[in-house]
């Protein structure tokens, strides 16, 4: 059966049901309707160092080792130490299910109830937040299609992108840190999501200016890194993400 989100087709499974949905195009799916709020510009600022995490305790996760850029010879010596980075999955909840492939440009739709926690993949700071659902349907594709939204860029230094929501969380806009596993709002189908509860999951390089939102979309396919996360693995998108921006030089 087909499940449509964001820019056309994808297959989703729930774990205890069969969910077939009908949604649209480009950057998020459908609006629950209603007249939409005037548009508002997402709160953003510049991506700062990646930042050292916290090394995860006996209990957590398992934790993957980011190397720290390396100095020439003309500046001052820096630690070279590696950056522990733990993962987490996007959604905390028990009925959830994703697909690996997504319609038109790399991505994920996570389907879970309206209300359960979105959360922080890994510990960094907040880039953007959209508060309001400004989308209107039938305008052409743009950053409204999401919602409400959150991205984060992450202590290794890519960029996690949710959508959709129903609620930002409390605290949360940009330039605030938060931790791997912190809530960051709720499932919800905000924006372009056709009415079906879902989260739309990103992975990006912070290519550091507003509108670029066809990369904070996603650039990469997420679903093996979501597999990883989801047995509390350490899988790290680093690599493949600045494969990514070397080749398109952060043009989608």
């Amino acid at each position: 059966m087909d499940d449509f989100c964001q820019y056309g087709p994808v297959l989703s499974l729930r774990l205890f049901s069969v969910l077939t949905v009908a949604a649209c195009s480009l950057a998020a799916c459908g609006s629950p309707g209603g007249t939409p709020a005037a548009t508002v510009t997402p709160e953003f600022v510049v991506p700062s160092p990646v930042a050292a995490a916290d090394a995860a305790s006996p209990e957590s996760a398992p934790a993957a080792t980011v190397s720290a850029a390396p100095t020439t010879s003309s500046a001052p010596a820096t630690s070279t130490a590696p950056v522990r980075v733990k993962y987490v999955f996007p959604v905390k909840a028990s009925n959830v299910a994703f697909h690996p492939t997504h319609s038109k440009y790399p991505a994920t739709d996570i389907f879970a109830d309206c209300g359960e926690p979105a959360v922080a993949t890994t510990s960094g700071v907040v880039l953007e937040v959209s508060r309001t659902d400004a989308y209107v349907k039938g305008k052409p594709d743009g950053p409204l299609n999401g919602g409400l939204s959150v991205s984060i860029v992450g202590d290794d230094g890519v960029r996690y992108y949710g959508s959709h929501l129903s609620r930002i969380a409390p605290g949360i806009k940009a330039g605030v840190r938060v931790e791997a596993g912190q809530r960051v709002g709720d499932v919800g189908h905000t924006g372009n999501a056709n009415g079906v509860c879902h989260l739309h999951y990103g992975i990006s390089p912070p290519c550091a200016r507003t509108g670029d939102w066809k990369v904070r979309r996603g650039v990469i396919w997420p679903a093996d890194y979501l597999k990883s996360w989801r047995k509390n693995g350490g899988k790290s998108p680093v690599s493949e993400v600045a494969a990514w921006k070397k080749a398109h030089d952060c043009k989608a």
